[in-house]
């Protein structure tokens, strides 16, 4: 009898504490689902700074300005590899022959462009 009632004991304080263990996990792990949330960009306007070259091909609408501007991008052999890259990132090397000026340009039509 005495080791039902310790048992019946045992099981009691542990219910009594799921409730404060469940909500010590919960706690933890919202500060880690808002760390992975994706904060919306303050504009949604293209950038040549900040949008990587993958996003701009996908919107038609900057893929004409890319077209426009640089249609030797479009069909360059390693367009794969740099898909992950902004234009001023790949800015950096010569062959890809986009100097400040043509940054410049680039992103007066990337602005022209409406959303």
């Amino acid at each position: 009898m005495r080791r039902v009632f310790a048992a019946l004991a045992g099981v009691t304080v542990l219910m009594a504490a799921a409730p404060a263990l469940s909500q010590s996990n919960t706690t933890a792990a919202a500060p880690a689902e808002a760390a992975t949330k994706t904060i919306p960009a303050a504009s949604p306007k293209a950038s040549v700074e900040t949008t990587t070259i993958g996003d701009l091909i996908d919107n038609p609408k900057t893929k004409a300005v890319l077209q426009q501007d640089m249609p030797e991008l479009l069909t360059y052999d390693g367009l794969d590899q740099i898909k992950g890259m902004t234009m001023r990132d790949i800015s950096k090397y010569p062959q890809a022959n986009l100097d400040q000026a043509r940054l410049e340009k680039l992103q007066k039509d990337l602005d022209g462009v409406t959303p």
